[in-house]
């Protein structure tokens, strides 16, 4: 028994167990030999031996009553002890981590259920301070976002103040860019928050065309795979049914879409894929030309993370869309990975299957 209930069984088991053993000690060893000695020595009555003898007996059952007690007392402490250690200082952390510190963690010891608890202390202060990070990111990210075309558009206000720019269609034209830039994020941002708070709930899912949807999703990027002479291959069944909500899905396509035609060189390749698996089916979006690097993959789903290295500011978006593709693929019930080698990136979303 390693758990805390079978840990003070066994410590009442044993103050039971010394009890006995001392009164049957006591009782049928100590006290029947004071008895005989007593009536040889003194030859008394039967009376009086009689009293003599549970007078032997009461100071004898006294004693293991001490005893039993002082072993209780004993084993109650040290089971106390292994409890309340470990306790304290789960409870020691969980104040540190309360003041900022969300790098402390406690050792797992004692009981199995206090290791049990250490464990989930453990993992739950990894995940707080995963979260901070984030945050920290996010802030500093958001802040950098809206500080670049506030900058601009502060310089150009400022030259046309002064009198040192004219205030041409080029001029409005870059003041516009500007604007529209923080118009941009802001609506990612109110699509990444819409998300959020959606998430609380299920979302409207029903049973879609998911070819058509693809194909309707490519349609959309005509224009710009031809003007940037980009191949486009589609592998779709002729039949794929999956379940999703219709506005969801169609944000998560063009937001894949929109990343693949952006980061893929002129003159090279995009993939969309389909295929049903047993409980879900599998979308893939393929492009080539720079990878993602191994250590920045696991983040690309994080807001605001773009890879710098291979995907500047100036040809970048505002690093949302992959965040948002990641919430509302998750609030259909589906998943979401990504894969990179130095040539090639792949994108991949499941979807609940129609059964």
């Amino acid at each position: 028994m390693k758990g805390l209930a079978g840990q003070i069984a066994l410590a009442a088991i044993a103050v039971a167990v010394v009890v006995a053993l001392v009164l049957a000690i006591g009782t049928l060893a100590f006290s029947s030999a004071s008895f005989a000695q007593l009536m040889v020595d003194n030859g008394e009555t039967l009376a009086a031996a009689q009293a003599m003898f549970e007078e032997s007996v009461a100071r004898f059952f006294v004693a293991a009553l001490g005893v039993a007690a002082l072993a209780g007392v004993a084993l109650a402490i040290f089971v106390g002890r292994r409890v309340a250690s470990p306790l304290r200082e789960v409870s020691d952390a969980a104040k540190l981590i309360a003041q900022g510190d969300h790098a402390v963690r406690v050792r797992a010891r004692g009981p199995e259920e206090i290791r049990s608890l250490a464990s989930s202390f453990n993992r739950m202060a990894g995940e707080i301070e995963e979260q901070e990070r984030m945050r920290r990111e996010f802030v500093s990210n958001a802040a950098h976002e809206l500080r670049t075309p506030l900058t601009n558009l502060q310089g150009y206000l400022e030259a046309l103040r002064d009198g040192v720019m004219t205030a041409d269609r080029g001029t409005f034209e870059s003041l516009h860019e500007e604007v529209d830039r923080m118009v941009r994020l802001s609506r990612s941002l109110d699509a990444l928050a819409e998300g959020d708070v959606a998430g609380r709930a299920a979302g409207e899912l029903r049973e879609i065309d998911l070819r058509g949807a693809i194909v309707a999703a490519v349609e959309l990027y005509a224009a710009a795979l031809e003007r940037r002479r980009l191949r486009i291959e589609l592998d779709l069944p002729a039949v794929v049914a999956a379940r999703a909500d219709p506005d969801h899905l169609a944000q998560v396509l063009a937001n894949l879409l929109q990343n693949a035609v952006r980061y893929t060189p002129d003159g090279g390749r995009i993939g969309v894929s389909a295929r049903r698996r047993d409980a879900d089916v599998l979308v893939t979006v393929f492009n080539s030309g720079p990878g993602i690097p191994a250590e920045d993959l696991p983040h690309v789903f994080e807001r605001f993370y773009r890879v710098e290295k291979s995907r500047d500011r100036a040809s970048g978006g505002a690093g949302i869309g992959l965040a948002i593709v990641k919430t509302l693929v998750e609030l259909g019930g589906g998943h979401v990975g990504a894969e990179s080698a130095p040539d090639a990136t792949r994108f991949w979303f499941s979807l609940p299957a129609v059964a």
